[in-house]
């Protein structure tokens, strides 16, 4: 299957053979769909916290700041262009009307309105024109090519990082912006620095830099450590034709194909840190609706402290000299109630060293606080109960396309549940020992997926690898926790900034 010039190409991208013959084997067979036993809900894999219960654990996690390291991980490499898509197709248009495109209309509608209003007008008259003259002349092409192209803001081709979001008076914040203005108000760990780590495309890097040295002047009482990285090309994935054989580009080298944001765990496993934040990018509002985020994100971030205090308790515990039932059962009901996890019916039958030895493999995992928004239509993965391969059954983060949707028992239960993943994790990717988790060994390789595309006109078939808060950490202490859902506000198209939370 793979030639000697094909063993050089991999070895130029810094791709294992070993990984491609999976991926191969993986077109050929097809993934699993993921065993879902149940949708979580409150009280049953979901915890909701009362007021008190979070004064309480916010006020550990103000008391433990300074004694650990933190750090905040934003994924910054999506294009913008999705966010203009309707847009880009009135620009494309010939002769478009603007009532025959409802999007463009309400972008025109709320124009004056947009964080980046002042910069396009003042493109706009660089150029001779005034920005009243060319709206009041519905020139509505003419002012979307400043917007989306190099002759303006060329917002088209930027990242969502890097466009304007929120207003205040006469300044303004980008995406990026916001985050470190978070990481200001709650991801302050030991040396009283804010540690956040982008991932971004290798072409906007320059244009991340530039922010990250803005914002230096901006806060110059903060420290800030803003360090950035890409996603590494021993992530790509082979991309095969229709037979199941490598999709050849025109000099007859293989086509590989970056494997989505479950590729960003190599990223992430380069870090190491007792707390590690993690948000997308768009997920963002202006500060006078932070609050309520800033007091829930500390929150699950006590929680998880107290978690790995438990288990660093547990495991001391269960490696002294002579381990007793009682130490057992201790163990045994602290990983059932607190981290969801529900042992194999067979764990009855096991003699106390292995039980120990499970309990222990059990514990001594990176753990993750999940925040789980109301299900109010958005569109994302939700919170299951799945059954492991040992008869175990433990909590994971699912979306549609790892489910068997053609059954209508799963479909129901997709349905029917109560709550989705916005994205808002809290992870420690150490152990009790402070010792770091290679977390390439916690993923689920099974929970990939398979796509049709197209190149050259002809039809390939791509493989993303298992999702970052999906599969990538699917052998996880994972707990699940009920936020608002003014804590999710994410930006998916530019009209989304019209909504009230983003003015």
């Amino acid at each position: 299957m793979l030639t000697a010039e094909d063993i050089e190409q991999l070895g130029r991208l810094n791709i294992n053979e070993s990984d491609v013959i999976e991926q191969v084997n993986a077109f050929k067979t097809g993934f699993p769909y993921l065993p879902v036993q149940k949708a979580a809900t409150v009280g049953d894999g979901i915890v909701r916290l009362e007021d008190n219960e979070i004064n309480d654990l916010v006020a550990h996690y103000e008391n433990m700041q300074s004694k650990v390291r933190i750090i905040k991980f934003v994924p910054a490499s999506g294009a913008a262009s999705r966010m203009f898509k309707d847009l880009f197709a009135f620009l494309n248009e010939t002769g478009p009307q603007l009532n025959d495109h409802q999007a463009v209309a309400r972008f025109f509608e709320g124009i004056s309105d947009f964080a980046f209003a002042n910069d396009l007008a003042a493109v706009i008259e660089k150029s001779g024109a005034s920005f009243e003259s060319v709206l009041n002349g519905q020139q509505y092409q003419s002012i979307l090519s400043y917007v989306l192209t190099d002759k303006g803001l060329n917002y088209g081709n930027l990242p969502k990082g890097l466009i304007k979001f929120h207003k205040y008076g006469a300044t303004s914040r980008v995406a990026a912006e916001e985050h470190l203005m978070e990481g200001i108000n709650y991801g302050q760990g030991n040396k009283n620095s804010v540690v956040i780590h982008f991932t971004v495309s290798p072409e906007h890097l320059p244009l991340f830099k530039d922010m990250a040295e803005k914002a230096s002047h901006q806060w110059p009482e903060i420290q800030f450590e803003i360090s950035f990285s890409e996603q590494k090309t021993a992530t790509n994935t082979i991309a095969v034709d229709m037979n199941n054989e490598p999709f050849r580009e025109r000099d007859n080298s293989i086509l590989f194909r970056p494997g989505g944001h479950g590729a960003l765990l190599s990223n992430l496993n380069d870090l190491e840190a007792e707390i590690i934040f993690i948000k997308n990018i768009d997920n963002v509002v202006p500060d006078k609706i932070k609050d309520t985020t800033y007091r829930y994100k500390k929150a699950l971030a006590g929680l998880l402290l107290n978690l790995r205090e438990k288990i660093s308790f547990h495991m001391q515990q269960l490696a002294a000299g002579e381990v007793g039932e009682e130490t057992i059962e201790e163990a045994q009901k602290f990983l059932e109630d607190a981290l969801n996890y529900k042992l194999p019916e067979t764990f009855g039958d096991f003699d106390p060293d292995e039980k120990i030895s499970y309990l222990q493999s059990r514990l001594n995992r990176p753990t993750r606080i999940c925040g789980m928004v109301k299900n109010e239509g958005e569109p994302g993965g939700g919170p299951f109960w799945v059954e492991n391969a040992d008869g175990s059954r433990s909590l994971q983060i699912a979306e549609t396309s790892q489910l068997d949707m053609g059954d209508p028992a799963i479909a129901t239960m997709v349905q029917q549940s109560t709550h989705f993943n916005p994205v808002d994790l809290i992870c420690s990717n150490v152990d009790f020992e402070g010792r770091k988790f290679d977390l390439m060994k916690y993923r689920d390789p099974s929970t990939g997926f398979i796509t049709e595309k197209s190149k050259d006109g002809k039809k390939l078939k791509a493989q993303e690898l298992p999702g970052l808060w999906n599969g990538a950490m699917a052998d996880w202490n994972t707990v699940f926790v009920e936020v608002p859902i003014i804590t999710f506000n994410p930006v998916k198209t530019v009209n989304d900034l019209l909504r009230p939370q983003h003015q």
